[in-house]
């Protein structure tokens, strides 16, 4: 069989890059190694210094461009510096299209960083392509699309971006964290870099920060080399070694993720205190349809919205599995609350003109038994529900009095 008609599973675990050529180990050897030696005085070898590239680290970029079907891949110190790493490729004078609900420290670098290097930027709702076609200036160089979104899990239609953006003779820019190359690949879609905060679904275990880049050709591969050489906020070598790790059960922890997703997304959609849900394998879900022609599965992310703040407070404080923490994409479920975790870059104004209202919570469904999963939110709901029952009855009792 040719390699290149691997299914993802085995290109996730194959050993012609794993295994020590000179020992024959089926894991990686973790190059603790500043510096290399030189055999010829006018003739360098392949490694000189860590931040210049490393064996270790090698191996982990070739792994992630081979899933994502790249010609080179990068790893960061973390997502956001993958993410400032590319937005370093533009000057001063670009302008930037991107989407409007996007990340929270993506949205503060662009507004409180790009912004210092005049690098203009438009936040456009990306599920509408008229309002991308509509941002365009002659200075715009880079259109940045987070799909699904953080963290109302809105949707955009890749392709059709792309074809705006090349003719403007654009770059496109994907961050694929939700998805992973599992589900989704960016650069096959017409993207010309694929960014993934790894901390996620790649690393999957609450114990590595890490960011990942993949380009889509030679030429932008060299320059992004050239940022991530110069700016040296490259992934440390133990943590390549542990995401590499983690990547190998990728496939596994994610397809029991998303399956428990969808049944966690149903039930809360047909549950009274739920006023919305966001999550691309419901049918009523915008952009349910153009997902899934980009997309093989809906993933392990989605958000919920309870009526207000006090209603969220009630329900998370009565939850007992999920740990309510920020980040996502780990074995263990974890529970967020945009407004002050992944959002709180966003100042309430700007929070709310994109949805991200004091009542939204967002759940990253991990490997726990699905069954437990819902039971322990419905008993938390009703609890929540209960609450709101009380406080109705006591604002009609406070109002015969007055």
């Amino acid at each position: 069989m040719n390699k290149k008609n691997y299914g993802f599973e085995t290109k996730l675990i194959s050993q012609d890059r794993y295994i020590d050529g000179k020992t024959g180990a089926v894991n990686p050897p973790v190059y603790y190694s500043s510096t290399f030696h030189q055999e010829q005085f006018d003739s360098f070898g392949p490694f000189d210094y860590t931040r210049s590239g490393n064996p270790t680290r090698k191996v982990l970029e070739d792994t992630i461009a081979k899933l994502e079907g790249g010609v080179q891949g990068f790893a960061f110190a973390s997502g956001m510096a993958a993410i400032s790493s590319a937005f370093m490729l533009l000057s001063s004078g670009d302008h930037v299209i991107i989407s409007e609900d996007v990340y929270g420290g993506t949205f503060r670098m662009v507004t409180k960083v790009l912004t210092k290097f005049q690098i203009q930027h438009t936040f456009v709702d990306m599920t509408d392509l008229d309002a991308v076609a509509g941002a365009f200036r002659p200075n715009t160089k880079v259109v940045y699309v987070e799909t699904p979104s953080n963290p109302l899990l809105h949707i955009t239609d890749i392709r059709g971006v792309v074809k705006l953006a090349k003719a403007h003779n654009c770059l496109v820019y994907v961050d694929n964290t939700f998805m992973t190359p599992l589900y989704q690949r960016p650069l096959e879609l017409g993207a010309d870099i694929v960014l993934h905060s790894a901390t996620k679904f790649l690393a999957g275990h609450s114990d590595v920060v890490a960011g990942l880049a993949v380009v889509k050709d030679e030429k932008l591969a060299d320059q992004l080399y050239f940022i991530q050489n110069s700016f040296g906020a490259v992934l440390g070598i133990p943590d390549c070694w542990a995401l590499l790790r983690g990547m190998k059960t990728l496939s596994v922890r994610m397809k029991q993720s998303s399956e428990s997703a969808q049944v966690i997304a149903e039930f809360l959609q047909n549950h009274p205190l739920v006023e919305e849900v966001f999550y691309p394998g419901l049918a009523t879900h915008a952009g349910h349809e153009i997902h899934l022609g980009q997309a093989t599965s809906a993933g392990a992310v989605l958000s919920f919205r309870l009526p207000n703040k006090v209603i969220a407070k009630t329900f998370v404080e009565n939850l007992e599995i999920p740990v309510f923490a920020v980040s996502l994409g780990a074995v263990e479920s974890i529970l967020s609350y945009p407004a002050t975790m992944s959002h709180a870059a966003m100042g309430q104004k700007e929070r709310e003109k994109r949805g991200i209202t004091d009542g939204l919570l967002r759940l990253s469904v991990g490997l726990e038994n699905c069954e437990d999963l819902v039971a322990d939110l419905a008993q938390a709901l009703e609890i929540a529900e209960r609450a709101v029952g009380a406080g109705t009855v006591a604002a009609r009792t406070v109002g015969r009095f007055i």
